[in-house]
């Protein structure tokens, strides 16, 4: 039987293998493991990408949550961390990275329901919660999620955090490359947190992230934070990690970043084609479709292609029956979790959240898929449908 993966990591790398195994073997000629040459590189060209002042890489996309939010207790409170009457809102429909930095930073998460048309934090209960009764004292900020790639509304957001003196920290760990009118996700807020887990639009071999910042005194909070707290280790101001972006990671990362635009158009191609093949299915729903051509700076990046059905465990079954994978993201919304029970905020039931978690299915849509494959996947979901 014919297989489907989710990603195939090593046609990506055949694609590219040239480039790849020139950067190895470049670091391995240098032996600059500790803020080698292609880190600084790295930085750089993101930098210019996404038309921001700083980008400092950093070990993964978890630490980048922590270390921007842990660089706004101290430029904010002139503490290490947040207090707990430090509220910070986010969206409980996302990876757990999302809310745990929050805790780790020494806040309140808030969680806030989703539009279900877009799976992004839901901007107008964002206002309703702040023009309650329940309204934060300590409002601090907001950590918006680019899910599966789609922008939230960053627009509204910013008009939001404006208003109540908020700072806005982008997750973009599953959107590098997306944009809306007002440029690259990552550079609209405060600052933009990148994961380059391997199965990213832009991943590495292995865990790396990277904050992105128009803000000096964060950037160099930041680039603090990495090297134990201090700019000199040996003499450190803060309480810090060893959070540093490896040589290695940035060659291969470096390497690849000439192609994410390349790759994110593909990935959108094959979400035009699902679209077209799906489109009409009773009881299955789309995502959303990007206002944007393919060949612009799309807005929606597809890292993820998520259907949402209510016999979603009975399609998944069914698809891998036939060697097609998928994956659910994500089974358990974050207030659910036994992490946060005791440390959280709820606005109102999260039903949203919760229902989406119970019907949502990710289909293959990596970069270097076949379309026989991506046909294949289409035709198995027809056909669920069509029994």
């Amino acid at each position: 039987m014919k297989q489907v993966s989710m990603l195939d990591l090593s046609s990506e790398y055949r694609h590219i293998k040239q480039d790849i195994d020139s950067a190895l073997w470049n670091c391995l000629a240098h032996q600059k493991w500790i803020f080698g040459p292609e880190v600084e590189a790295f930085e750089n060209a993101v930098a210019d990408y996404l038309n921001v002042t700083d980008c400092i890489g950093v070990s993964s996309g978890t630490e980048a949550l922590v270390l921007s939010l842990r660089a706004y207790a101290i430029k904010r409170r002139g503490e290490e961390y947040f207090k707990r009457e430090d509220e910070i809102i986010t969206t409980p429909f996302t990876f757990t990275a999302t809310g745990d930095a929050i805790l780790r930073s020494g806040a309140t998460p808030v969680f806030v329901d989703i539009d279900p048309a877009t799976y992004n934090i839901d901007t107008k209960q964002i206002k309703d919660y702040l023009s309650s009764p329940r309204r934060p004292t300590g409002m601090a900020g907001i950590v918006p999620v680019h899910l599966y790639g789609r922008p939230a509304n960053m627009d509204e957001i910013a008009d939001i955090a404006e208003v109540h003196n908020a700072f806005v920290i982008e997750d973009v760990a599953q959107a590098f490359g997306g944009g809306c009118k007002n440029g690259k996700l990552g550079s609209l807020g405060n600052a933009g947190a990148f994961s380059f887990f391997p199965s990213k639009n832009l991943g590495g071999f292995g865990d790396a992230g990277m904050v992105a910042t128009n803000d000096k005194e964060i950037a160099e909070l930041v680039r603090m934070l990495i090297r134990h707290g201090g700019r000199d280790k040996y003499n450190v101001a803060h309480i810090g990690y060893n959070g540093r972006l490896d040589t290695l990671q940035a060659a291969i990362l470096l390497a690849k970043f000439k192609y994410v635009d390349e790759f994110n158009a593909r990935r959108c191609r094959i979400a035009a084609f699902y679209t077209e093949e799906l489109s009409g299915i009773e009881g299955l729903s789309l995502p959303v479709a990007s206002p944007f051509p393919i060949e612009s700076a799309a807005q929606h990046v597809f890292h993820q292609y998520t259907v949402r059905t209510a016999d979603r465990d009975a399609l998944q079954a069914f698809l891998k029956g036939k060697g097609i994978s998928t994956m659910v993201y994500y089974p358990v919304p974050l207030h659910k979790m036994k992490v946060f029970e005791s440390r959280m905020k709820v606005v109102g039931d999260l039903s949203n959240s919760e229902q989406a978690a119970k019907e949502v299915l990710s289909l293959p849509i990596g970069p270097m898929q076949k379309e026989e494959d991506s046909a294949a996947v289409a035709e198995g979901v027809k056909q669920f449908f069509s029994r």
